[in-house]
């Protein structure tokens, strides 16, 4: 609470927050980009087997449709066969005359001189540059689960960083990573370069959000935090859009990946004029720098007078319990070592899990949709602004555990509803699916708020890096999952809707902390909740004792 109060003598939400904010948003435009690059530069455009036009004497007087027709076999659908050919050319399809033939006696083998590919759609994925598919079409999730893997990483490695060494300085070598790494992806000359170069921008990927975040919500007030987070959420959406139109303009996949990377050498530079999170530099016993900070900070924002005022002995005495708990050193295990904690920790495990694990199960899916898929993009994008608009309002007034229990209920039913509706009918699948991924969005937008709020700030990075982990287990395991779908169709269905059902009801056993000051230390985190727990002992004992009474009004 204490530093509540010299946030504000600083000038809370003054000139220094709001550009600051602005400038940690902007490079979220693009971590959609990132994201969901892979739904346009690994799309899998029509194939099928390589055919040599004019390889004999027969073939050089038959058009290509019909060269297509006697050594390509069609499928139960009546479609060309992706990843089979006819052993020999079938003559007798030529013949219009021809009825009932049975292809099934006609010998096929797989495609081994590789494949011709429609790029009217798209002219060039690393699908058709490597060939991934056929045999091959799981390495394509698999690249998707390695950028997850990379992003798990991050987490794990640049929490912890961020927690000793400051959100600031990690925050920019994370910018030039994913710049570098980005850059590197698009110039891959092979498919293993290309994962190796996706891992590790996933990893920077992490970084950049982990924190941004803390900085954002460790330098604004407690009133303004659901809207700075609510702002960060508008900003990957918008970023949703830029991908569909810069995706569109620019089909080449070695393009698109340069095009989405060379931004972060700008957010690099001009991260260097970001301030250290002083709240995190008073804990780490830093405090003649966290007083150099505040009155950076105070002076940006015409509050020069107030910032003079500050020195090392008065954040002594306004900070005296967080500077008196300060451990050399905390680690993971701290996140679990007391009772609170511990409940915190491991439901956030869930929501994290499965709010991760939904939505890269529903947003990497585009091209089974039987829409247009930029068109898809845009709507899947679209959805998210009503969605966190309604959550921002809840956030604010009815608190954050209503809407990260409420969000993630819905989103499992609207993915389950979906099991019972036929193929055929895919636009009211798209709907459902679209609600469901407008649901776990507003999920997004809280839980991004909620663990910063939850953690305190001894290890807010450690505890996002926990929870950064499991949503990047979540993205990992929905590409498998779906892969589950070639044999039992509705499985990946199930698995996906019940996940958010489970991780709703967990976050129903979170705190609330709605206008809560953050808590500096782990020590104030189990101090509230004890207090809460003597609260509702009161007011159990209160209503008790005050029975009898209430029995004798009825009685009378």
């Amino acid at each position: 609470m204490s530093f509540t109060e010299l946030l504000e003598h600083v000038g809370s939400m003054g000139r220094y927050q709001i550009v600051f904010v602005t400038l940690l948003v902007i490079p979220v435009f693009m971590m959609a980009s990132h994201n969901l690059l892979q739904n346009f530069t690994a799309a899998t455009p029509e194939h099928h087997c390589l055919v040599h036009y004019g390889a004999t004497h027969e073939t050089q007087n038959l058009t290509y449709e019909e060269l297509i027709k006697v050594s390509i076999p069609l499928d139960k659908k009546q479609q060309r066969e992706q990843c089979l050919r006819f052993a020999h050319f079938q003559w007798g399809l030529l013949d219009p005359n021809t009825t009932n033939v049975n292809r099934t006696e006609m010998e096929t083998e797989m495609c081994s001189d590789g494949w011709t590919y429609n790029r009217s759609i798209f002219p060039n994925t690393i699908v058709t540059e490597w060939n991934l598919v056929c045999a091959s079409r799981t390495l394509k999730e698999m690249a998707q689960s390695l950028y997850m893997a990379g992003i798990l990483l991050g987490g794990i490695v640049f929490g912890n960083l961020a927690d000793r060494f400051g959100r600031r300085s990690l925050l920019i070598w994370c910018h030039l990573q994913m710049a570098i790494m980005g850059t590197a992806t698009a110039f891959s000359p092979s498919f293993s370069f290309y994962c190796a170069f996706r891992f590790l921008t996933g990893m920077a990927f992490s970084g950049i959000v982990m924190n941004g975040v803390s900085l954002s919500v460790e330098w604004t007030p407690t009133k303004t935090r659901a809207v700075v987070g609510t702002l960060n959420g508008y900003a990957y959406t918008t970023g949703q859009f830029i991908l569909a139109g810069v995706a569109y303009l620019i089909p080449d996949w070695r393009w698109l990946q340069l095009t989405v990377s060379l931004p972060y050498f700008i957010f690099f530079f001009y991260s260097w004029w970001f301030t250290e999170s002083a709240r995190w530099l008073v804990i780490v016993g830093k405090l003649d720098q966290a007083v150099k900070e505040l009155k950076r900070v105070a002076r940006i924002n015409g509050k020069e007078e107030a910032g003079d005022k500050i020195n090392i002995e008065t954040l002594r005495s306004k900070m005296k319990e967080e500077i008196a708990t300060v451990k050399s050193r905390y680690t993971f295990a701290d996140l679990v070592r007391t009772p609170t904690m511990r409940r915190i920790s491991c439901c956030l495990c869930f929501v994290w899990f499965s709010t991760s694990f939904a939505y890269y199960g529903l947003a990497m899916d585009l091209q089974n949709f039987g829409v247009n898929i930029y068109l898809v993009q845009m709507i899947f994008a679209a959805v998210d602004f009503p969605a966190k608009f309604i959550s921002v309002l809840t956030i604010s007034f009815i608190g954050r555990r209503f809407t990260q229990a409420v969000a993630l209920i819905l989103a499992g039913i609207a993915i389950l509803v979906n099991i019972f509706i036929p193929q055929d009918m895919q636009t009211l699948r798209t709907v459902f699916a679209v609600f469901g991924k407008g649901c776990l969005a507003a999920s997004f937008n809280c839980v991004y708020l909620y663990t910063g709020e939850l953690y305190p700030t001894v290890i807010r990075q450690t505890g996002m890096g926990l929870s950064n982990t499991m949503a990047r287990l979540g993205g990992m395991v929905a590409p498998v999952v779906k892969m589950s779908g070639e044999n039992i169709p509705f499985l990946p269905l199930v698995i996906y809707g019940v996940a958010p059902i489970v991780s709703g009801i967990a976050a129903a056993f979170l705190p609330e902390t709605l206008n809560v000051p953050l808590r500096e230390t782990i020590e104030q985190v189990e101090m509230q909740s004890r207090l809460r727990k003597d609260e509702k002992k009161q007011i159990k004992a209160l209503l008790s004792s005050t029975k009898p009474e209430t029995e004798k009004v009825i009685m009378s």
